[in-house]
C-alpha cells in the first residue's frame, strides 16, 4: 500500500508540474520584422516568408498585435539564427550569440539562394510558426 501511495503521490506531482509548465507554452505570438515590415505575406497557415538575396536592413522577431488591417510589431525578444543549406538541408548557427535584432546583410553574406534564414526563440512562450524564411 505504501508504494501504490507514493506511486499516486509522484504521478499527481510529475501531472502538476506538466500542466504548470504546458500553462507558459506559446501563448503569444511572434514574427519576424524586416525594418518593422513584417516578412510573412500573411499570419496564417498558408503564409510564406520570402527575402531577397539583396535585401537591407534590420531583421526582428518580435511580438505581434495582429488586427484584420495590419499586424504591428509590438516587443523585440532575442532569438538565434541558423541557416538550413538548399540541397543537404543541413541546419548550421549563424552565430553563438543571441540577437534582438541582427543586420540581414551579414546573415545573407553566409547564405546562397534556394537557402532557408531558420529564426529560433529562446521562450516557449513564444509562438513562431513562420520561423524560416526564404532566401531569393
Amino acid at each position: 500500500m505504501k508504494k501504490t501511495t507514493r506511486f499516486v503521490f509522484i504521478l499527481f506531482c510529475s501531472s502538476l508540474a506538466h500542466w504548470s509548465f504546458a500553462q507558459n507554452s506559446f501563448r503569444n505570438c511572434a514574427a519576424a520584422f524586416l525594418n518593422n515590415k513584417m516578412v510573412v505575406n500573411e499570419y496564417t497557415n498558408e503564409g510564406k516568408c520570402v527575402v531577397s538575396s539583396t535585401a537591407a536592413g534590420e531583421l526582428s522577431l518580435c511580438t505581434v498585435d495582429l488586427s484584420p488591417t495590419q499586424s504591428k510589431a509590438v516587443d523585440k525578444i532575442e532569438f538565434k539564427v541558423a541557416i538550413r543549406d538548399q540541397n543537404t538541408k543541413t541546419l548550421t548557427m549563424f552565430a553563438r550569440e543571441d540577437f534582438k535584432q541582427v543586420e540581414i546583410q551579414k546573415v545573407l553574406a553566409k547564405c546562397k539562394k534556394g537557402d532557408y534564414i531558420v529564426l529560433l526563440t529562446l521562450d516557449e512562450q513564444y509562438a513562431l510558426p513562420h520561423n524560416e524564411i526564404l532566401v531569393q
